[in-house]
């Protein structure tokens, strides 16, 4: 099976990082979307994590890039907001992978180094 993951490009001082550490963070690993594409984090000055190839330079942080077996798939530059992050994000995961937020949810969830 494919590994899916979602790594979050980020840099200190970055203010949009910060906001989506206390909005977001705090729910994703319980989330379909986070148990389905657990969080990676990368700094932006270190480049991709060992094993991951981002397929075009980072510019942005936060930037979320979706990857499998470590070659990304898509991504989202920036963060929107609250209310625009979950859907954004769902709509990546449905159009890019087989994600089925119905069957996610009975898997329980697994806490992942890095994340």
């Amino acid at each position: 099976m494919a590994e899916i993951r979602l790594v979050m490009v980020e840099q200190p001082g970055c203010a949009y990082c910060a906001q989506w550490d206390a909005q977001i963070a705090p729910a994703y690993p319980n989330t379909a979307e986070g148990r389905f594409a657990p969080l990676l984090r990368a700094d932006l000055r270190q480049g991709p994590p060992e094993g991951v190839t981002y397929k075009r330079k980072v510019l942005f942080t936060p930037t979320f890039i979706l990857i499998e077996d470590g070659d990304e798939l898509a991504r989202l530059e920036g963060y929107p907001g609250e209310d625009f992050f979950w859907p954004l994000l769902s709509q990546l995961l449905e159009r890019h992978t087989d994600f089925d937020p119905a069957a996610v949810l009975v898997t329980p969830a697994e806490p992942l180094e890095g994340g």
